[in-house]
């Protein structure tokens, strides 16, 4: 039996990925982690819609949620923690959070020993500019985590050649309920603000693709 993991926020890349990886494997964990970050309420309320509808439900084990709280490391003044985000049009770069995957892959590693799954799944895609989002970086991690937990691993990253409008594609293909995903770095009880980069990059994505995005915005962006 093959077993994977996979970071799981309830967003739109990482929901599209659980849907890969439900398909190619005999069981699938997905994985929230909370580090302390203003929108992880409405990631979980997100994450739980998601599981209770098909392709998901029944389909994959119960999320297990972990904790590796970075609050001890970014001031409280931290536009993660504070819930303020960088503006619609801001470059990606704006939105690094230093570190966060060497953070992530470690303590789901962890998890995956425990569970006897020895491959971890991550939704990063082609645009993405962070030093911690490259093949060379996954590759590093894959084989630390190897030794140090005395047995194959593998960090696995199936989007890492697609853009957003591709991953849109993808979703439809396999039936993800894309209006139930959540993509804002600053939720609106449970709807998107309109007006963040994440939100920006959702609805250039789903432009790019032709197909209607039928979640709600609360706010409009105006250049």
């Amino acid at each position: 039996m093959t077993t994977s993991a996979v970071l799981f926020s309830g967003g739109l890349d990482s929901s599209v990925l659980l849907a890969i990886e439900r398909r190619a494997h005999d069981a699938v964990w997905p994985i929230h982690i909370r580090v302390g970050l203003a929108w992880e309420d409405a990631e979980a309320r997100a994450i739980d819609r998601l599981l209770d509808r098909s392709p998901f439900v029944g389909r994959v084990e119960p999320i297990t949620t972990l904790t590796a709280d970075v609050r001890d490391i970014y001031p409280p003044s931290h536009w993660a923690v504070t819930g303020r985000p960088p503006a619609y049009d801001t470059p990606d770069e704006d939105v690094y959070l230093e570190g966060r995957n060497l953070m992530l892959i470690s303590k789901a590693a962890l998890h995956c020993a425990k569970i006897g799954a020895e491959r971890l799944a991550l939704g990063p895609l082609a645009c993405n500019p962070f030093p911690d989002a490259t093949p060379e970086f996954f590759d590093a991690m894959s084989k630390a985590a190897s030794l140090a937990l005395n047995k194959p691993f593998s960090v696995a990253t199936p989007l890492i050649d697609k853009s957003k409008a591709d991953v849109v594609r993808l979703g439809l293909e396999l039936n993800v309920p894309l209006e139930a995903t959540l993509s804002c770095m600053n939720p609106q009880d449970d709807d998107h603000c309109g007006l963040c980069s994440k939100c920006r990059e959702r609805q250039d994505a789903f432009k790019a693709a032709g197909v209607e995005d039928t979640v709600v915005y609360r706010s409009v962006f105006k250049a």
